[in-house]
């Protein structure tokens, strides 16, 4: 058995502990699903022991699924959060729903312990809405531990492609973007890696307990009178 193969049976075993069947069904269905949380994360979750996992964003379950899975192998605990109310959707004795708004870190911190292996998000796909719950929470992550958001890349929604959707361009874009403005100013603080499978994730490595400088704009050049002169020169010589 090669390598491949042994990632596809891997795979499908972890696709036939899914109880719920529209959730198993979704996992096949949608390959940007396994491209970009499947593939991405779910080696680095094993690595983790007694992991304790913090989830913004339940809606079709998928992500839920994954993370049980990895509770269930490794003894572990997921905290979901959602303004809706979801806690129907799976029964498992490690599983706690709550059913609350991300933003609200005073009921929440009432139900969750204080530190968390791994933290999910994927609620508000918006830049502000993702930085806000990104410096709420950060605190709370173990040194060695993963941030992972959801919706980065948005490639899928530009003009005439796949899913073709103006406000969910911009709002990937622009969450993209403000990413790297906290890392710029936080490097020495956490790795930072994307995916663009699908509509992308974000992995955010904590490599200490320095707390975090508030993001700046980037000090880019590009729109600066000497590039402007650059691409003129550019195009002038072809």
């Amino acid at each position: 058995m090669n390598k491949q193969q042994y990632l596809d049976k891997q795979f499908q075993e972890f696709v036939n502990r899914i109880e719920d069947q529209d959730v198993k069904n979704l996992w096949l269905s949608h390959s940007g699903i396994k491209e970009k949380f499947y593939n991405f994360v779910y080696n680095d979750l094993l690595n983790f022991t007694d992991p304790v996992i913090l989830e913004f964003g339940v809606r079709h379950g998928c992500s839920t699924a994954l993370f049980l899975d990895i509770c269930n192998q490794k003894n572990g605990n997921l905290y979901s959060v959602d303004i809706n109310d979801y806690s129907y959707k799976f029964k498992n004795q490690r599983w706690k729903f709550i059913c609350s708004e991300d933003s609200n870190l005073n009921k929440i911190e009432k139900e969750i312990p204080s530190q968390f292996d791994v933290i999910f998000l994927d609620t508000i796909h918006k830049a502000d809405h993702v930085s806000d719950i990104f410096y709420k929470y950060y605190d709370k992550l173990k040194i060695g531990g993963m941030f992972l958001v959801d919706d980065i890349s948005w490639l899928p929604y530009t003009s005439k492609r796949k899913h073709n959707d103006f406000f969910k361009e911009i709002n990937n874009k622009e969450t993209f973007y403000k990413l790297l403005e906290i890392y710029a100013n936080n490097r020495d603080k956490f790795y930072l890696n994307f995916n663009f499978c699908d509509t992308g994730a974000a992995k955010i490595i904590k490599i200490n307990n320095d707390k975090l400088i508030l993001s700046n704009k980037i000090n880019s050049r590009e729109y600066t009178i000497k590039n402007l002169m650059r691409k003129l020169y550019i195009n002038f010589k072809n």
